[in-house]
């Protein structure tokens, strides 16, 4: 059995090796890379029946026999092993017209000058390249040197390869500067095969390179098709690289899973499938998850997210993956995500589409019916509403979602972080007297992202505290950072008593807002274009500066460098507290939304704060990382008693609100009172 294979990869190269090798085989043929019922598709694309075939390297190969007993007749077959080529001669004496030499391909003198139109290589390449030393460089050199010698012009140099890093290189190198046009073509049937039939369950890709040789060209042509029928012509030898590289890295990654049980226990393994049409976008993300073995639990289950839904929580970050794995009854799961700007027609259609690729995800052994799981039996539903580019922010999208309970959300989403909704709102629909839709509108009452309920909190503190004969009294506002204008569009709604300006830097952002979420400027709101910091420095220098109630900072951080997002790290400055504290009035609010995933960051940012302010407490958000803070420049500390009654009072009259205008029902919060005052950190 060791005679089966080779000691050192240098062997490759040797006769005495495979005299060895076929004795020892006897009678069974010896497949590279499949056979021809995995191949035909391909080779009679390039092979037709009146074509003078060289195959070099036959070995005991059937394919020679396969392609003569289909009409092509026409075939010479070389080997370096004299053993070899007489068993081939015994084996197919009934095929009189073939003809089986020994011979080494490197030196090929009895053929003249272009007397093939077809050289077939199915491994012989491989063999004969073991690494790139210069030895074996000068081998290989000479064989393709006679290869292209013996082939006619037009003629096509066919080879079956796995196409190992310097066997590519090689190839790029010699054929397209020496007027052959370069193709290949991945044989995904033949690696399909392989995984079926060996005992591990895993294959390489194998690849067909079909080389064109022409007298002249005028420039270099250099082709792909790596999935159906689709040829991609690309630009350079690098792009070819790239697109063989990741498909053999892509391939180590799904056999490491098919081999190991345990591959992902430990961190997910992201793949992302490309059509051939759009290799720069992915149509699908599929990350893959394992757990320890559970009795009872499936093997293997694939999961397909609705499009639309990838950026739930659930489906867009780690621990909600992780937490999804663990609740679906299987070791091992393939979350599978679709993306916008490609169109997905039916359930059906896309699992027959995956198919193919997610079974190359399971562990050895699992069942060859795979279970996809979903929340629903559709593919979801994403309508694009508008695409545009802001100076600040690149591009964005502004789409439609049906999501639970058929529920409709528009969402604002900059393609730079295409996991984070930017702004959400809940759609409306107006019926005409038959029941059609006639107008989708936005409910103002929705609010998307919690942690601003608990700023409204804040801010509903000044309506709670005044006395009745003040009550007409407006409460004053500044808020850094409008997004979609979900928070002040909700404020309008429920706090008829508040006036807020509302800085934004982007213009981009206001035109959105107001275009598409429904945001309206009153008198209760003026939004002005500038800079937060810049604007906060003006305000604070003005000679009389106009005192208000409250301060609000909710803006986004675009440094993904440090552990804050919320908010860039410059509002957080001496020189922007100062001015934040300035234009307060005496019993003023500093609302600040803080996410932070730096512990010691956030510990030096409260710190700072309380350096700074009498009084702060925060509220921390359970499921999001949303922190709210609240710091009051009153010169008479709060204590925590205080503190909690200001804010069970305004949670209740924003409860009383939400009931009356039928946003919860009657026994339902809006705010959990018990669970906020509890969570109150002073």
């Amino acid at each position: 059995m060791n005679l089966l294979l080779p000691k050192t990869t240098s062997e490759f190269g040797s006769t005495k090796y495979w005299d060895q090798f076929f004795k020892a085989r006897g009678k069974a043929a010896f497949e590279w890379y499949g056979e021809y019922p995995e191949l035909c598709g391909i080779l009679h694309k390039y092979i037709k029946p009146k074509d003078d075939i060289l195959v070099v390297g036959c070995g005991n190969s059937k394919l020679s026999a396969d392609l003569y007993d289909v009409g092509i007749k026409k075939i010479v077959n070389v080997d370096i092993s004299a053993t070899v080529i007489n068993q081939m001669l015994k084996a197919n004496r009934s095929r009189s017209e073939m003809q089986w030499l020994q011979g080494d391909v490197t030196q090929m003198k009895e053929f003249n000058e272009e007397t093939f139109s077809v050289v077939l290589d199915k491994g012989t390449l491989d063999a004969l390249m073991t690494d790139d030393s210069a030895e074996v460089l000068n081998r290989v050199s000479a064989y393709l040197s006679e290869m292209s010698r013996v082939l006619k012009i037009g003629g096509r140099f066919i080879c079956v390869s796995l196409l190992q890093p310097h066997i590519l290189k090689l190839l790029l190198a010699t054929l397209p500067a020496n007027n052959f046009m370069f193709r290949v073509v991945r044989c995904v049937e033949a690696e399909r095969k392989t995984a079926e039939t060996s005992s591990d369950g895993t294959s390489m890709p194998v690849f067909v390179v079909v080389a064109t040789k022409f007298k002249a060209l005028p420039q270099k042509l250099l082709e792909i098709c790596m999935c159906g029928d689709k040829i991609q012509r690309l630009t350079s030898e690098a792009e070819v690289s790239a697109v063989i590289n990741d498909v053999q890295q892509s391939s180590m990654v799904t056999n490491g899973l098919v081999k190991d049980s345990s591959a992902a226990l430990s961190n997910e393994i992201k793949l992302e499938l490309h059509t051939a049409d759009d290799k720069d976008k992915p149509r699908y993300t599929i990350h893959v998850l394992d757990q320890k073995p559970k009795r009872g639990n499936g093997k293997f289950a694939a999961f397909i997210v609705p499009q639309g839904r990838e950026v739930d929580w659930l489906f867009s970050t780690p621990p909600g993956r992780r937490k999804l794995q663990e609740s679906s009854g299987h070791d091992r799961l393939a979350i599978v995500s679709m993306h916008r700007d490609f169109t997905y027609p039916d359930w059906e259609r896309v699992q027959e589409e995956l198919n193919p690729y997610i079974r190359n995800l399971a562990p050895n052994g699992s069942s060859a019916k795979i279970p996809y799981l979903s929340l629903d039996s559709n593919v979801g539903h994403r309508e694009l509403i508008c695409k545009g580019k802001s100076d600040f922010s690149g591009p964005y999208v502004i789409e439609d979602v049906l999501c639970d309970n058929n529920q409709l959300f528009r969402r604002l989403i900059f393609m730079q972080n295409q996991n984070t909704i930017q702004s959400e709102a809940l759609l409306k629909m107006s019926h005409a007297k038959d029941g059609t839709v006639m107008k989708k509108f936005v409910d103002k009452t929705y609010l998307a992202c919690q942690h601003h309920l608990y700023m409204t909190a804040g801010l509903n503190i000044f309506n709670t505290t005044k006395s009745k004969n003040k009550k007409s009294t407006k409460t004053e506002a500044l808020l850094v950072g409008l997004g979609g204008g979900g928070l002040v569009s909700f404020i309008q709604e429920m706090l008829k008593n508040v006036k807020i300006t509302a800085i934004e830097l982007d213009p981009s952002i206001l035109s959105i807002a107001t275009e598409f979420f429904e945001l309206n400027q009153t008198k209760n709101l003026e939004v002005v274009i500038q800079d937060g910091l810049e604007y906060l420095k003006e305000a604070s220098k003005m000679e009389n500066p106009k005192k208000l109630n409250a301060v609000l900072f909710d803006v986004d951080s675009k440094d993904t460098s440090i552990g804050m997002s919320c908010p860039p790290k410059d509002f957080l400055s001496p020189e922007i507290i100062d001015a934040v504290k300035k234009i307060l009035k005496d019993d003023g609010l500093f609302i600040l939304n803080l996410v932070c995933r730096d512990d010691e960051l956030r510990e030096k940012v409260i710190a700072d704060l309380k350096k700074d302010f009498k009084a702060v407490c925060s509220f921390k958000l359970e499921e999001d990382l949303n922190e709210i803070v609240y710091c009051s420049a009153s010169e008479a500390p709060l204590d925590a008693e205080k503190w909690k009654k200001m804010f069970e009072k305004s949670a209740k009259e924003l409860n009383q609100l939400a009931c009356s205008q039928k946003i919860v029902a009657q026994d339902d919060e809006l705010i959990e009172i018990t669970d906020f005052l509890s969570n109150l950190k002073v």
